[in-house]
């Protein structure tokens, strides 16, 4: 017997770093995303194979069935972290990998590991949806996290996320920018540590209230933005907001000064997608500065 699962890929548009602490933010599911493919052995093990977009293994595993003693792998970090995964799972319902006589499990994923567009969380929610468990509790059960691109997994349609006593609020939303094709994401060509970013938006010292209020007040003025001029502004003000916040140069001052569009940084600063809204030269200019990946909002947003 065999099962498919699939989960979206996630882009956080406003409220990176707030969002943890309840700001209104605006994210997005991706046309990219990762599939998990199980089927049923007679080895008493679980196979694991990991599968990046171009069919490659970057990742493979063997446990014991029973006792999920590690057996082998190409990676012990990453193998003990899947584990810990299996195991919450368990946790959360005691019937999960019962009365079977092994699995064997494919991932894979539709767009580059280093893009950043979520390999953790659609694996979250896929092993959530194979174990039939809440999503949001085996991401706070295993790691940390706002649980927006949890929310981004399941959902086929922008969304607007906010968590109100640490529980998330998540509403469906028609977000049809009519100035869309002046919009690009481009690929910083690195990945950042999200874990790292965060460390450093808790080391900082700020009110946290005023903070949160003008990122929620952003989010709610681009949700109904009609003009291409006001859009640009209001995500140049969040990037002001957040330098200020972090103490760090907004990415448009430090490595794109000659650029005559607004840009914003995507989730942690420092790497992964930045947002630019521009032109039909857009893709020329990033393309001189050496940046390939480079799409437009159509090719990106599910």
């Amino acid at each position: 017997m065999t099962k498919k699962f699939y989960s979206n890929g996630k882009l956080l548009l406003t409220g990176e770093y707030g969002v943890l602490d309840g700001a209104l933010s605006l994210a997005i599911p991706t046309k990219y995303g990762q599939s998990l493919t199980v089927s049923t052995t007679n080895d008493y093990k679980i196979h694991w194979e990991s599968l990046d977009e171009k069919n490659r293994i970057w990742f493979e595993a063997n446990f014991e069935l029973n006792s999920f003693k590690l057996l082998s792998a190409t990676d012990e970090k990453t193998a003990k972290v899947l584990l810990k995964m299996l195991l919450e799972a368990k946790k959360l319902n005691s019937n999960f990998l019962l009365n079977t006589s092994g699995y064997s499990i494919t991932t894979k994923l539709d767009f580059p590991r280093d893009w950043g567009l979520g390999s953790s969380s659609t694996l979250i929610n896929n092993i959530a949806q194979w174990a039939a468990i809440d999503s949001f509790k085996l991401l706070w059960n295993s790691f940390t996290g706002s649980g927006y691109d949890i929310a981004c997994a399941s959902h086929n349609k922008p969304i607007v996320y906010q968590l109100i006593e640490e529980k998330p609020c998540i509403k469906e939303i028609d977000f049809t920018l009519p100035f869309k094709d002046a919009i690009y994401f481009i690929h910083l060509n690195k990945k950042q540590d999200s874990r790292e970013g965060i460390k450093t938006y808790r080391k900082a010292n700020f009110d946290k209230n005023v903070f949160i209020a003008e990122l929620s007040s952003i989010t709610e003025q681009i949700i109904t933005c009609t003009a291409i001029e006001e859009f640009a502004k209001l995500i140049t003000e969040h990037e002001a907001i957040i330098a200020n916040i972090l103490e760090q140069v907004p990415v448009k001052q430090l490595l794109f000064a000659d650029y005559d569009g607004a840009i914003k940084s995507l989730g942690a600063w420092g790497g992964d997608f930045i947002m630019a809204v521009g032109s039909k030269n857009t893709m020329d200019y990033f393309n001189k500065k050496g940046y390939s990946t480079i799409l437009n909002y159509s090719d990106m947003v599910l």
